[in-house]
């Protein structure tokens, strides 16, 4: 809900620092594989409820998470390195849940919600973000990031946020989870109402989107590399 507004306040600090790293060469995707493995680390540490390790490992995968796009954006991003972002902060997202499941037995059935809803969640907003590749609209992304993605009630900023809350509140973690199952589950109405609804209207026939890679009938294709 509130990951626009962090990113437009931070993002003079995170692109000047990008820019920093990028100059002496460190590369975004080593900057998401170090975080990724931080991430893990994360994880395991909160199924061994070693709350303070996974709670610095955690805000250290955050960090990391942070700059490795403006790096990108100082050298270039890749779809691949978009990819491997995507896929390394979904799984972290995941794992941590699991870890606070294995560590606090009463949460687990709280967690299986809750990752269920991450799911439904996640479905409907990376369907969302491919197929509107097909779509005028998708071609302007003024946040600089590989794919076109939606918001909703629960983003990166609540995670995080919920995140140290189960590292500081093991005890609450059951009650913790329910409610960000909650508030995660109406993120999940929201995005398959709004993918209903920016996709009701189909596109013409013989005039694919931009991200559609054939060109408009009578009209050249135009290659990217």
């Amino acid at each position: 809900m509130f990951d626009a507004q962090i990113r437009r306040a931070t993002a003079p600090v995170a692109d000047s620092a990008g820019r920093r790293l990028a100059e002496r060469g460190i590369r975004p995707g080593l900057l998401t594989c170090v975080g990724w493995v931080l991430g893990v680390g994360a994880c395991v540490s909160a199924g061994l409820a070693l709350w303070p390790v996974a709670l610095g490992l955690w805000l250290s995968n955050r960090l990391l998470d942070g700059l490795d796009g403006p790096v990108a954006r100082a050298r270039g991003a890749t779809d691949l390195g978009g990819f491997l972002d995507v896929v390394a902060d979904f799984s972290i997202y995941a794992g941590f849940v699991v870890g606070v499941a294995v560590a606090v037995p009463q949460a687990r059935i709280a967690c299986l919600v809750l990752l269920f809803t991450y799911y439904v969640s996640g479905t409907a907003l990376l369907a969302r973000a491919s197929l509107a590749e097909h779509r005028p609209a998708a071609a302007a992304r003024p946040d600089g990031r590989s794919l076109r993605l939606v918001g909703g009630l629960a983003e990166g900023t609540e995670t995080i946020l919920v995140y140290v809350l189960f590292c500081l509140f093991p005890a609450s973690a059951a009650g913790i989870a329910w409610a960000f199952a909650g508030i995660v589950g109406i993120t999940a109405v929201q995005r398959v109402a709004g993918g209903v609804q920016a996709f009701r209207v189909q596109l013409p026939a013989g005039r694919p989107g931009p991200g559609s890679g054939v060109a408009p009938k009578g009209e050249h294709a135009e290659i990217e590399r």
